[in-house]
């Protein structure tokens, strides 16, 4: 047993018991209660004032009664995957095999189902722990083709969200996301490339390039996520998946005037005609 008690050190310990270093590792404690409700505050600020940074957020909980400080909410925002959306120099560097694309959606006309898809992944609180969800939208008619939740935010669940939109819906001319690394990936971007589906991508914290996919959030969260304490992946995935099939199929959208499955069947029948 390897153990940081022992005299030896941590790779003598792997090295006289035959076992790989990379396999011995840390184990990080989940997330406290207290940690919980911060991050749900948290997310509740940046999503109605993404423009708020780390100070400004935590003024905001200071003031509505809240003990914490600005490098307790930096770690918080940090495990959930968030940051201030503000113009700013791009000095991050970037990964070496991550490719980013140009933006493409800027003065185009979309005016027709599977023209345009794009996707984003958001944090999803529970009563214990979080998880992510990520969705893939038909542009124009505002459409979830297809969903995943993850407990992490690797690439693959949102491969698996991108392989189902397709084996159902087809592909679309282009797909937009931001830069995340689970979209720069090439894992992901090869499903695109091998589909002969144009890539585009947000300008570096520009969340209002992909604005439609952000009021999903807001409406599934204020609608379905916040009412709701989670107890388990499993009455996540079932209370997201509700509430899924009621935007698509019931909930009429304000500017199209019916539902986003209606206008995305009606049109694309019509096309197929």
């Amino acid at each position: 047993m390897v153990s940081k008690k022992n005299k030896l050190s941590i790779v003598q310990q792997c090295r006289l018991l035959k076992v790989s270093r990379s396999s011995i590792y840390h184990r990080v404690a989940p997330p406290s209660d207290d940690d919980l409700k911060l991050m749900q505050l948290i997310d509740q600020i940046h999503l109605s004032r993404p423009y708020l940074g780390v100070r400004r957020i935590t003024d905001s909980l200071c003031d509505s009664g809240e003990a914490t400080n600005h490098k307790r909410v930096y770690r918080l925002m940090k495990q959930m995957g968030i940051q201030a959306i503000y113009p700013k120099p791009n000095t991050s560097k970037k990964h070496p095999k991550n490719k980013i694309y140009p933006y493409l959606l800027r003065g185009l006309t979309i005016n027709q189902p599977n023209h345009v898809w794009a996707t984003d992944i958001t944090y999803v609180p529970m009563s214990s722990g979080f998880v992510y969800l990520t969705v893939i939208m038909d542009w124009y008619s505002r459409k979830v083709l297809s969903w995943r939740v993850s407990n992490s935010m690797d690439s693959q669940f949102c491969v698996d969200a991108l392989e189902e939109a397709i084996h159902h819906y087809g592909k679309p001319a282009i797909f937009n996301s931001d830069q995340g690394s689970q979209f720069t990936s090439d894992i992901f971007t090869q499903v695109l490339k091998e589909n002969d589906i144009r890539i585009s991508m947000d300008g570096k914290a520009a969340w209002r390039d992909n604005v439609f996919v952000e009021r999903l959030w807001r409406s599934i969260k204020y609608e379905e996520i916040y009412l709701n304490a989670y107890d388990s992946v499993t009455e996540a995935k079932a209370g997201i998946k509700a509430w899924l099939n009621f935007y698509n199929e019931e909930r009429k959208h304000q500017t199209l005037g019916t539902t986003p499955s209606l206008m995305y069947d009606n049109l694309s029948g019509q096309l197929a005609a």
